[in-house]
């Protein structure tokens, strides 16, 4: 009896790893979907690593979204050089209001191309057909998240973050770069002003906070999502 219970958990030691190994996965559209374990990306592509031990490649116009260490990547439409492509945005808040990142690097161990560093002018549709943004000339440093087989990740912070609310108009940028101005600080508090609309609490708080960070605008969002719901 001892015994097979011995054989019943390492049974399930076994299962469990087998899941944890491949627990990323590639949607390619609703209920089609590739596990697998993501090796990288540059926003515009990523790497997958099947259960074959064999490597894919997807793009983002491609794909609905990836999931990459509990994290969740969406495809989402930019206007580059006046042209539009797509790009994977991660996803920070959801709610009410969803706020995604871009941007940040980390190392990555598929065998990609050098990439190059892109300075786009941005606009990002948020379901209402428009297309535009309130900073623009944000520069995307490409590179990606940790990779989970990476002992020592070297992960970034955002270039910078879109707000989306469907039904008011395109998601906004706000740049999260380091360093602060006045410039920079009033497009950050025009952008949530904008979003977090009917809520006169967070609307004064707002208006009364003199500089902006990531930590501080996923906060803002966060609190806005909790009392929305």
């Amino acid at each position: 009896m001892k015994r097979i219970k011995i054989l019943a958990l390492l049974l399930m030691l076994f299962i469990s790893a087998i899941v944890t190994k491949a627990q990323d996965a590639v949607v390619i559209s609703d209920g089609n979907f590739v596990r697998g374990t993501i090796q990288g990306t540059d926003f515009s592509t990523v790497i997958l690593k099947n259960e074959d031990e064999t490597l894919s490649q997807f793009k983002a116009k491609d794909i609905k979204e990836f999931l990459w260490n509990g994290e969740t990547y969406v495809s989402k439409p930019i206007v580059i050089k006046k042209r539009m492509e797509h790009r994977f945005f991660q996803v920070v808040e959801r709610g009410t209001v969803n706020l995604y990142s871009i941007g940040g690097s980390a190392a990555v161990d598929a065998p990609q191309p050098k990439r190059a560093r892109i300075r786009p002018s941005v606009g990002i549709g948020g379901g209402t057909g428009g297309f535009g943004g309130i900073g623009g000339g944000i520069g995307i440093s490409l590179g990606g998240g940790r990779n989970r087989d990476d002992n020592q990740p070297r992960q970034a912070g955002p270039t910078a973050y879109f707000l989306e609310r469907f039904g008011t108009g395109p998601m906004v940028e706000i740049p999260v770069n380091a360093g602060n101005s006045d410039n920079k600080n009033q497009l950050v508090k025009n952008a949530l002003l904008q979003k977090l609309t009917n809520d006169e609490d967070l609307t004064e708080r707002i208006k009364a906070t003199e500089t902006f960070d990531a930590k501080l605008i996923k906060a803002f969002v966060a609190a806005y999502n909790e009392m929305h719901k």
